[in-house]
């Protein structure tokens, strides 16, 4: 049984503790709407903190941090998985995530954790942040 979940509006680091958990235990996981997760904090920090991962480190050796938001919240999930242990990359290899909704999960997706409309905080979405990255429009999502 797959889990298909929407990720507009979640919190990214919430989500993706929550998707980790699912993960480990087995089950096989698809987000969608990967560029409408929301990050909290002050948008200007987000886009230096993740900027200077950006460029840290040299193209050949990384390490190696995405520019495009179904990559973004992929990698958050990974960190939190025990991706050397075998466990922890078998868990990875069940993980599909989308920038947009495909057809075929339409009005499957679930929503669940706290949501941007819960938040007191400032926030941006992963698709603004990809944009401030430099990623090119139509990947966005």
């Amino acid at each position: 049984m797959v889990m298909i979940i929407d990720a507009s509006g979640a919190v990214l680091g919430r989500l993706s503790a929550s998707v980790a958990k699912k993960l480990l235990a087995g089950e096989e996981i698809v987000v969608v709407n990967a560029a409408r997760a929301v990050i909290s904090g002050n948008p200007d920090f987000i886009k230096d903190k993740f900027q200077h991962r950006r460029d840290r480190g040299d193209r050949i050796k990384g390490p190696f941090y995405p520019r495009y938001p179904d990559m973004m919240l992929k990698r958050a999930i990974r960190g939190m998985l025990p991706r050397k242990k075998m466990r922890g990359r078998d868990a990875l290899e069940r993980l599909r995530v989308y920038k947009a909704c495909p057809v075929q999960f339409t009005g499957k997706a679930q929503r669940f954790g706290k949501q941007v409309s819960e938040l007191r905080c400032k926030s941006t979405t992963l698709a603004q942040l990809a944009k401030s990255l430099g990623a090119r429009e139509g990947m966005i999502g």
